[in-house]
């Protein structure tokens, strides 16, 4: 008997090489308030494989929580493509939340690298020294630490992209792995 049930797992893996190879040209356009960026689904892949890349030489290892504490901007998209087609667990930040919030949340989940709108920087800096497992701070925008004093090694978004290579290895995940997390 034929059944419509899919011979493979349904991975984000799977929907994201599908999608680069598909729609390689589509662009994906963000407004970061004085002009409108656009990038091909096939820049974003390159992009979110470096990313991946360079979050494995930091160390992040699947079942590992990485933090986003930034605006939706075309860097927090690629963070939330690596960060689980890697096997580790994306987790989500409310920039609306206060420091203490920020804290336990953190510490909660065990974040061990965030990655922090420079625009943002200042805000998490207030609830940073709680931060028990966070080690590194990856910083998107024109300035390192976003001018804020992070505990821990800040290291440039662009800077880490631009030393990886785009093609990972990457792993074999089942469905139901851990991908994100977020807490309400």
């Amino acid at each position: 008997m034929l059944t419509t049930m899919q011979d493979r797992q349904l991975t984000l893996q799977s929907l994201f090489r599908h999608g680069a190879a598909v729609y390689a040209d589509s662009q994906v356009s963000a407004f970061d308030g004085q002009r409108v960026q656009s990038y091909s689904y096939a820049e974003i892949a390159a992009r979110v494989a470096r990313l991946a890349n360079g979050l494995q030489r930091l160390g992040i290892r699947a079942g590992d929580r990485v933090g986003t504490f930034c605006w939706n901007t075309p860097e927090h998209l690629e963070a939330y493509f690596a960060v689980p087609m890697m096997g580790a667990v994306l987790h989500t930040l409310n920039v609306r939340l206060f420091a203490d919030q920020l804290a336990y949340i953190v510490n909660h989940a065990e974040d061990r690298i965030i990655v922090v709108d420079a625009t943002l920087a200042p805000v998490l800096a207030q609830a940073a020294p709680e931060f028990k497992s966070v080690e590194r701070y990856v910083v998107v925008g024109p300035s390192q630490c976003g001018g804020a004093t992070l505990p821990g090694e800040c290291i440039d978004y662009e800077s880490l992209l631009g030393s990886e290579p785009g093609d990972p290895e990457w792993p074999d995940l089942s469905e139901s792995a851990a991908a994100v997390m977020c807490y309400t």
